[in-house]
């Protein structure tokens, strides 16, 4: 699936292939995705600090809030009746997740340069009740401008739309939205070593700029990458930016940022293109290390420093009971 955004979403079924500034995803085995009411609790709590990116363009300011500017999926992207969400509205290009009171992590190829920034929009809230409808509006409150890029990075890749980079890599930024994002907690980023192989990831974005995606059932295929892991996630374009969590944890590895083609043709009209679990080339993802040092701590969040003291008190403790028990065995271990 792809993992590199969509530049612009022309919102006619003229809509091309070419308009997407993504890099291809996909979906592995089975599609794994959910609607945010269908996610695990735990998963819905930080599914709410995950913000899709919009064109300034595609919102209008209306009294109390802001109008959104979507096609149906099915007749933008020419995808099949058949395919999942084919009824669904599409409307932001990236995702993005806040690591800070007022920090959205995503994508360095989302927002390259402070013309970019200038022209985004954060939303939050984006996704379908229950009955299956999404908003086409949402409140002020939900709504952010992009006020600078804090940090940013972004090793190229070759791409149809972008032939001349070269270098797989990290793809990250760091944003500074225009105020602190209202009832939004920030989100723990894993601070230790980089996930092993094997290990459980899912993801929560907007692929293809739908409204948001819980999708797991996806695992570490390699970890030994510069800059990036690879993994098995179910995402396309749109999906860039989305942050990746270890399953186990809770805690953001990394951020989604390329991987296989989205789709190819069956008939005249697309759908997803699928392989096996272990097939494709993997989704790429930029591991949050790279960043992390740039990234507050969240509230709650241990130390490096105090859990090192931590282990150290937890030692000493055990060195003190085996102490003990081996002085109350000597007598038995000497007759």
């Amino acid at each position: 699936m792809n993992n590199i955004a969509l530049t612009t979403l022309f919102l006619a079924v003229s809509i091309l292939p070419s308009s997407l500034k993504a890099e291809n995803k996909v979906i592995y085995g089975d599609d794994d995705r959910l609607e945010y009411f269908e996610a695990p609790a735990a998963q819905r709590r930080l599914a709410d600090s995950v913000v899709s990116l919009w064109q300034s363009w595609d919102l209008t300011r209306e009294q109390d809030g802001y109008k959104l500017r979507t096609a149906k999926f099915a007749d933008a992207v020419g995808v099949c009746e058949k395919e999942p969400f084919s009824q669904q509205p599409i409307g932001a290009f990236c995702s993005g997740a806040l690591v800070g009171e007022d920090l959205v992590m995503t994508a360095g190829h989302c927002i390259r340069n402070q013309a970019d920034c200038a022209d985004t929009m954060f939303v939050f809230g984006f996704r379908n009740d229950e009955s299956g409808t999404a908003p086409d509006r949402v409140p002020a409150s939900d709504v952010y401008a992009c006020a600078k890029i804090e940090k940013w990075f972004l090793r190229g890749s070759p791409t149809p739309v972008e032939p001349g980079t070269a270098g797989l890599g990290a793809d990250y930024a760091l944003i500074r939205i225009d105020r602190k994002a209202a009832g939004r907690t920030p989100l723990p980023v894993n601070r230790g070593a980089v996930p092993a192989k094997g290990a459980p990831l899912f993801v929560i974005g907007h692929p293809v700029g739908l409204p948001l995606k819980v999708a797991g059932g996806a695992a570490v295929r390699d970890s030994y990458q510069d800059g990036y892991f690879v993994a098995n996630l179910d995402t396309y374009g749109g999906n860039s930016g989305s942050p990746v969590f270890n399953r186990d944890t809770n805690l953001i590895e990394g951020i989604l940022v390329r991987g296989e083609t989205d789709f190819v043709y069956e008939g005249n009209c697309r759908v997803s293109y699928r392989v096996a679990d272990d097939g494709g080339r993997g989704e790429d993802v930029t591991k949050v290390s790279e960043l992390a040092e740039f990234i507050p701590r969240s509230e709650g969040e241990p130390d490096r420093a105090d859990l090192t003291a931590a282990l150290a008190g937890l030692r000493e403790v055990n060195l003190s009971a085996l102490a003990s028990i081996t002085g109350s065995l000597a007598p038995r271990f000497l007759h």
